[in-house]
């Protein structure tokens, strides 16, 4: 048993209870990892109580906000993009998962409609299986005790759990798939102007491009460990030699597009591109990223909307919440291109020391989002299969990405016109 429930302790009482259960020979500090990836059992105990902490925590955020004049307490409730079906849909994932999956130890193995029992919710199927959504979500002490159930469930099973790659496979999957949904309902946040205090990526000083030598690179991430399905398998691809932006594009950057007519001239938008954006300009006027309430044409100023209050962003600062569609419309601008996720992927493996820089905002890549030689889907199938062949793929992380999740070889994807994440781009020499 947990005890206190996890989201009512401080984070020292929250290790301490944790490790006077399960002793570790690492520290706490581990769980922040991207070598999370290779976690055994202990590991992943903590980890797994932090990431609900952490979903716990920007629950009651939304929860404070709805209460306040204004706020929205009197929001519909239910669908894909509700934070309290978000949350639910954590916890559901991992019952599905784990507590009611009789095949959970055949991990990648496991079918992807296993023997399941039935939930400790007699309702958590129709609030929170996003195959059938015939009911809203309940409320919030509901979704909240549902939380703290499926955790102290996935805990106990766990601690019974031999510390190999398969048999861990689903409680690794838990655990990102928890990391995954926080950073969207940071993303959420941030659409709805939630004051959340969070502390937003700093300028740097830019440094010159890089250039990158021709070589064959295994793009791709080798069996060991917990691997995404995307990711599969490691194959060798040759890069030509190119030069690789150090950093993403910063506003300064950005706004001398802007200033030369970037949103007016078709000459530097694909024609799928244009559309968009004159479909965007009829309905929101738009002139700029998006949460962009003023790009200076004279003074270059830039005020984006950050958590509902309305920031300056200085110069040599991160442009972000861009579409594939502006990113690469940019590029062409700018004489340069998009770089190849396999381009992105070797600079961010070998060129750090360098001076290459990531973690502030999610990249786009030129690379359409394709399955990989060797490719097989895991248990998991809305996950990957359904985007393939319509999205993007973005390189990187955001400064709302947990650092665990901070893998050079994630594979993260999403449509070209999406510019509600945190979002930016590099370029590369022609």
């Amino acid at each position: 048993m947990l005890g206190a429930p996890p989201h009512l302790l401080s984070p020292q009482l929250f290790f301490e209870t944790s490790m006077s259960t399960h002793p570790l020979s690492v520290t706490p500090a581990s769980i922040d990892s991207p070598d999370m990836r290779r976690a055994g059992r202990d590991l992943l105990s903590l980890a797994l109580m932090d990431a609900r902490n952490h979903t716990l925590h920007l629950l009651d955020q939304f929860e404070s906000a709805a209460r306040r004049p204004g706020g929205e307490a009197d929001a519909p409730a239910g669908g894909h993009l509700e934070p309290l079906w978000l949350a639910g849909h954590v916890g559901w994932m991992a019952e599905a998962w784990l507590g009611r999956n009789t095949q959970r130890a055949l991990g990648t193995a496991c079918p992807s409609q296993p023997t399941r029992l039935a939930s400790i919710e007699p309702h958590a199927d129709r609030w929170w299986n996003p195959e059938q959504l015939q009911r809203p979500a309940p409320n919030l002490s509901t979704t909240k005790g549902f939380l703290l159930e499926t955790l102290e469930s996935t805990l106990e099973l766990l601690e019974k759990t031999p510390d190999q790659d398969e048999p861990l496979y689903f409680y690794r999957l838990a655990l990102f798939h928890e990391d995954l949904r926080g950073e969207q309902l940071i993303t959420l946040a941030q659409s709805r102007g939630l004051p959340l205090a969070m502390a937003l990526p700093t300028g740097a000083h830019l440094r010159e491009p890089l250039l990158l030598p021709a070589t064959r690179w295994a793009l791709g991430s080798e069996p060991g460990g917990f691997v995404f399905d995307n990711e599969k398998w490691a194959h060798d691809v040759s890069i030509p030699e190119c030069e690789i932006d150090a950093q993403p594009v910063t506003w300064a950057q950005y706004v001398e597009f802007v200033d030369d007519g970037g949103y007016d001239n078709a000459a530097w938008w694909q024609p799928e591109g244009w559309d968009w954006l004159q479909a965007e300009a009829a309905s929101a006027g738009r002139r700029g990223p998006r949460y962009v309430e003023h790009i200076g044409v004279a003074s270059g100023a830039v005020m984006q909307t950050r958590f509902g209050t309305s920031v300056r962003m200085a110069g040599n600062q991160t442009a972000s919440h861009m579409s594939w569609w502006e990113a690469d419309a940019w590029c062409r601008w700018a004489g340069r291109r998009l770089p190849s996720e396999a381009e992105w992927e070797m600079a961010a493996m070998t060129a750090v020391r360098r001076g290459f820089r990531w973690g502030d905002v999610h990249e786009w890549t030129a690379s359409s989002f394709r399955p990989w030689p060797g490719f097989s889907t895991d248990p998991w199938t809305g996950y990957s299969t359904p985007w393939f062949g319509r999205a993007r793929v973005l390189r990187g992380a955001s400064f709302a990405t947990r650092a665990r999740m901070k893998h050079p070889k994630f594979r993260g994807f999403a449509l070209p016109g999406d510019d509600v994440r945190f979002v930016g781009f590099r370029s590369c020499a022609v």
